[in-house]
């Protein structure tokens, strides 16, 4: 499980440059390439909120969308064997694998943190 900063419903990936000693991540799930960085955690998240904040004035100021836009279509790629079984699921349920593939993802999502 990757580590994540969360704030105000945005969520920030966290990283550790080893050479430059350095943690840094950016915000996810928006338009632009937001970065962030600090020398300790509490740098880090800081450095993180401060980016969510000026990204919601940036947008607020420019009335853009504060997020990426999903359009709900997704083209994914499964092994063969995976694929075989899914749709044998589906079937056997007497539904789409389309339908089986969103339920599946429905239950992840509901038994994780991530809302």
């Amino acid at each position: 499980m990757n580590d994540v900063l969360k704030y105000k419903g945005f969520i920030g990936s966290v990283h550790y440059a080893a050479e430059d000693r350095v943690f840094y991540g950016k915000v996810e799930g928006v338009n632009d390439l937001i970065s962030f960085e600090g020398a300790s955690v509490d740098e880090l998240e800081e450095g993180f909120r401060y980016m969510v904040d000026k990204h919601i004035e940036d947008c607020e100021k420019k009335e853009i969308p504060l997020e990426k836009s999903y359009k709900g279509n997704l083209n994914i790629r499964l092994s063969p064997d995976l694929h075989k079984k899914a749709a044998y699921k589906a079937f056997s349920r007497g539904i789409s694998l389309n339908q089986y593939i969103n339920d599946a993802i429905k239950k992840e999502i509901t038994s994780s943190d991530l809302e």
